[in-house]
């Protein structure tokens, strides 16, 4: 579950505070999924960025499951940040020097959450049996966000944050991965939170809003 409630956001600028987030209210409810549309610059990335304890609130508050964040210390947010949630960039953001396999179980065994039977599932069902001992480098752009999708879900979050997640790859190919990262969360605890230009993407997701002049308000009212 998130919940966020009156967050304001701004930045200091040469020309003053620039305001970005202007009290924005949102809620996820558990085992469902939200896309979150704007245009370029409304904020989008700022708020999954507090979402995910990278930054900190202005004002309002932000809670995930029973936590609140703006009352965790840096530490507390750090290893919050280990175990409960689950982040996929459009940049695929895999560690080179690591083989398929490890990137996939690197998260998991950062939480102390690693499940060898729910990384088989996860190999099994990603289509990714036969690149296990590859490396990033060796992947396509689609085998590479899948291996991405993977890392995150392993340690089990309540919550996944993505940003753009299919917007590297062709139409195709984001489709299955789209295809792939919602058949997994149906089978686990975890909440979607995904941050996408397209309305496309977007209509499959469960729930869809927009961000507009820093506040969310329902896809259809834009």
């Amino acid at each position: 579950m998130l919940q966020v409630q009156g967050v304001l956001k701004s930045y200091v600028t040469p020309q003053g505070p620039l305001p970005v987030l202007g009290g924005v209210d949102l809620y996820l409810s558990e085992r469902s999924s939200l896309a979150l549309m704007g245009e370029s610059g409304s904020g989008k990335s700022t708020l999954l960025h507090l979402v995910a304890g990278l930054d900190r609130v202005d004002g309002g508050r932000i809670q995930v499951g029973e936590q609140r964040l703006d009352q965790l210390s840096e530490a507390q947010l750090a290893r919050w940040r280990r175990t409960e949630i689950g982040l996929v960039f459009q940049q695929f953001n895999l560690i080179g020097s690591l083989r398929v396999e490890d990137n996939l179980a690197f998260q998991a065994r950062l939480a102390g959450r690693f499940d060898p039977r729910w990384q088989a599932q996860l190999v099994e069902r990603l289509g990714l049996g036969d690149l296990l001992k590859r490396y990033p480098e060796q992947l396509s752009g689609g085998q590479q966000q899948r291996v991405a999708v993977g890392r995150a879900l392993a340690s089990r979050p309540g919550l996944l944050l993505a940003d753009e997640p299919t917007g590297n790859l062709d139409e195709a190919t984001s489709d299955d991965v789209l295809q792939l990262l919602l058949d997994l969360l149906r089978d686990s605890p975890t909440s979607l939170l995904m941050v996408t230009h397209s309305p496309r993407i977007a209509a499959r997701l469960d729930r869809q809003v927009v961000l507009h002049r820093g506040r969310v308000v329902p896809a259809d009212a834009c």
